[in-house]
């Protein structure tokens, strides 16, 4: 990336100044911004697919796990699908001043409360280069600059994505150091960024439990916290078992390294014989192994002994722990005690248990009869997404552009005074 600047002060304080000119862009030229980030992407999918090559060889080498693998990969059709994500963005509604209440108080004073950018965006993450585009595409068009440091396994083709993006800014005629990286300065540029209360307004975590928890305990700047994802299904009673068995192989086959992948399966009783052999065989068939309870092993071939840390196990590969619970209230009990407050599902007909189980289990999202890998920003129709929040303070669940969003109150009066 050409930068003329060597340390990340001098490259949040360029970032800064740029945030001022993206927050007052007009909703048509941050359109066709990401318009041509899209364009300029796929204009380089030759050399983004090379350096992946490279950081995929060079994480192999270095032990990087298969989920991490699955995350960083890139070939043309995913760059595609990147540019195709920036397209959706560039088509959502302008998040940027809408107004979202009015009044006026005593003495005739008007107020109107709009939304504002934030200013600047921080984002730390690790192997996952699609998140180098979709928070750089979400933070241009809610008006903000960002700053991205993606983690050393995706060094090179964060680079090639954030030369691309910087590229089209610069034909855009915007500038350019809207959107830095400090993947070059390593940890040190991970520390700094966490350090930058005043530069970066806001950051945004994005990865492994670890990496997740060490930002929120380090970061002096206010940071969105986004969750591991020990994520449950339970197979009540009256699950049907055309539903259970293809809503549990999608949810942890088809694409077991993210978050929203389902961990642990919970099976009511008295559905447990009817159901296990048959869930257990088609995961397995899929290439699954289950780590299961004595009740699930009784009742299956080839389930390896769940131990106690399977339940508060974030897999992210082809493993899964199941477990047979004696009613909908053990397990809610259970997925209260393991939870990170991600995703929890239920497989059911019984209305009365369905309206419990989303009245009670505490979760940024609750699914009745369907899979948790809707849980996605691009499923719920925010062209791509931030991270997927846990905590309950300014966003929680997939996040979009309006939580990119602060708000200011705007005051109009005509020599006001207050009494």
């Amino acid at each position: 990336m050409s930068v003329t600047v060597t340390t990340a002060r001098e490259r949040m304080e360029l970032a800064k100044a740029a945030s001022r000119e993206i927050g007052l862009l007009s909703d048509e030229r941050k359109r066709d911004i990401l318009r041509s980030l899209a364009d300029s992407i796929v204009a380089r999918t030759d050399r983004i697919v090379a350096e992946n090559a490279e950081d995929l060889s060079r994480g192999r080498a270095n032990g990087l796990s298969d989920g991490l693998q699955d995350r960083l990969r890139l070939d043309a059709p995913r760059v595609a699908a990147l540019a195709a994500a920036v397209r959706d963005v560039a088509e959502l509604p302008d998040p940027v001043g809408r107004v979202l209440d009015e009044r006026v108080i005593a003495g005739g004073v008007r107020l109107t409360k709009v939304s504002v950018p934030f200013g600047v965006v921080g984002s730390i993450y690790e192997a996952r280069p699609n998140v180098t585009v979709d928070i750089a595409a979400l933070a241009l068009r809610s008006g903000n600059a960002v700053i991205l440091r993606g983690g050393t396994a995706a060094e090179r083709t964060n680079a090639a994505l954030v030369d691309a993006m910087r590229d089209a800014l610069r034909a855009q005629v915007v500038d350019p150091e809207a959107i830095q990286t400090l993947d070059d300065l390593g940890r040190d540029g991970a520390r700094d960024l966490m350090q930058a209360r005043g530069l970066v307004d806001v950051l945004v975590p994005r990865g492994s439990a670890q990496l997740i928890e060490t930002v929120v305990t380090q970061s002096q700047v206010p940071v969105i916290e986004t969750g591991a994802g020990v994520v449950h299904i339970v197979i009540d009673a009256s699950a049907r078992e055309d539903w259970a068995r293809e809503i549990i192989v999608n949810a942890k086959v088809q694409r077991p390294s993210v978050c929203n992948a389902v961990e642990t399966i919970l099976v009511h009783r008295d559905a447990a014989d009817r159901l296990v052999p048959v869930i257990v065989a088609d995961l397995q068939e899929q290439g699954v192994t289950v780590h299961g309870d004595a009740g699930v092993a009784a009742r299956a071939t080839d389930v390896v002994p769940a131990t106690d840390a399977d339940w508060a196990q974030e897999y992210l590969s082809l493993d899964v722990a199941m477990r047979i619970v004696d009613d909908i209230d053990d397990a809610i009990a259970h997925i209260r005690t393991f939870s990170t407050q991600h995703t929890e599902a239920i497989i059911t007909e019984d209305e009365r248990n369905a309206e419990r189980f989303l009245a009670e289990v505490d979760a940024a999202v609750v699914v009745v009869n369907a899979s948790t890998r809707f849980t996605d920003g691009g499923e719920f129709g925010f062209g791509a997404e931030v991270g997927i929040s846990t905590q309950k303070l300014h966003a929680r669940g997939p996040m979009g552009l309006p939580e990119l969003t602060s708000v200011k109150w705007l005051a109009r009066g005509a020599g006001h005074v207050r009494a």
